[in-house]
């Protein structure tokens, strides 16, 4: 490389430190480097974050919390989860949590459904920070409006699941048949960890949920033609300055979220800010579900245990208890008697 190109480039990159207003934990840290000069992303995170993807309506305008409320947080949420409560997932911790500080209700409903399936002991303990929400654009921290054709697709959808819960195994999600969470995937405090294989011209991603793999080739060629669809995206990874950039496009319909479309378009950046924390940046552009496009970002955290196998299979016995289920119900309605409680 030509050096006064090369000085050119770290100029830059400098630059755009400063622009993104990027801070350090510690400000004489600087990120390890692998063989290829590259920052080293290798190695087992965690998204345990407590901070829930949307802004909570009673947060609205609240970019930020102040450090006496979120210590608030802690407290509640360290004396309703110890795994004498039922399990809370996603968002439902943090709005539970907050709702009970606030004083607009005491103790929370069962988030599986009552059956006594899952205590709290399930879920990993939380992150705490001061933001009120993943979103980090648009401003008010929510999901843009769905597009009216989304709505339509979304309509359709709940009413044909209404209508026929089970008729088949491909009427019951992705994620309960054991193919996949998505891409990206965003879930919380329940075996949502990552590892990360790096080389100088792939990275490997791989998930503790149903051990779903992305190998990502860093290289400048083109995705393959539309007709190429997969449930992860085809993707191509390159670096800017010490930042990872991941562009995937290719998705199935319903790949993201259980609604995106077949335009969806995702960019994600991975760069490290301190010892223990990995910055994962996340932009979802999919003009034919949401009005506009819209980022967030998940602080992961280094962790010391590794990825444990996800003992999942398409045709597991519960798949074929649900639908068993469902054949007696039908049964019971058939005969004018009451189904299986």
């Amino acid at each position: 490389m030509n050096s006064r190109y090369f000085w050119v480039v770290v100029g830059l990159c400098a630059l755009a430190v400063v622009a993104q207003g990027q801070t350090k934990t510690d400000k004489n840290w600087t990120p390890p480097r692998a063989a290829d000069g590259h920052p080293d992303l290798q190695g087992f995170w965690a998204n345990n974050s407590a901070t829930p993807l949307e802004r909570p309506k009673i947060l609205e305008g609240r970019a930020t919390l102040t450090d006496a409320e979120v210590a608030a947080l802690k407290k509640k949420a360290a004396e309703m989860f110890q795994g004498q409560s039922d399990a809370a997932f996603g968002d439902t911790l943090y709005e539970t949590v907050l709702e009970n500080v606030r004083g607009i209700k005491t103790g929370f409903k069962s988030t599986d459904g009552g059956t006594g399936d899952y205590s709290s002991v399930w879920n990993d303990e939380r992150v705490w920070d001061n933001r009120t929400s993943l979103i980090t654009d648009p401003p008010d921290g929510r999901i843009p409006p769905m597009t009216p054709e989304a709505l339509k697709r979304r309509d359709e959808a709940r009413a044909s699941v209404a209508g026929h819960p089970a008729r088949g195994p491909e009427d019951r999600p992705l994620q309960e048949r054991c193919i996949t969470y998505g891409s990206p995937q965003l879930v919380a405090g329940y075996q949502s960890y990552y590892q990360f294989v790096q080389t100088s011209t792939a990275v490997v991603f791989m998930t503790e949920m149903i051990h779903d793999v992305r190998i990502v080739p860093l290289s400048s060629s083109p995705h393959p033609s539309p007709e190429v669809r997969e449930w992860m995206g085809d993707s191509r990874g390159h670096w800017e300055c010490d930042t990872l950039v991941v562009d995937t496009t290719n998705y199935k319909p319903r790949a993201f979220m259980s609604m995106s479309s077949e335009k969806l378009h995702v960019t994600e950046r991975f760069s490290r800010s301190a010892p223990d924390t990995l910055n994962y940046e996340i932009t979802i552009n999919d003009p034919d579900t949401w009005t506009k496009p819209w980022s967030l970002m998940i602080p992961l955290k280094r962790s010391a245990e590794p990825v444990f196998e996800y003992g999942c299979h398409e045709g597991n016995e519960g798949l074929a208890g649900i639908l068993a289920g469902a054949r007696a119900e039908e049964a019971a309605a058939a005969s004018g008697k009451r189904g299986p409680q």
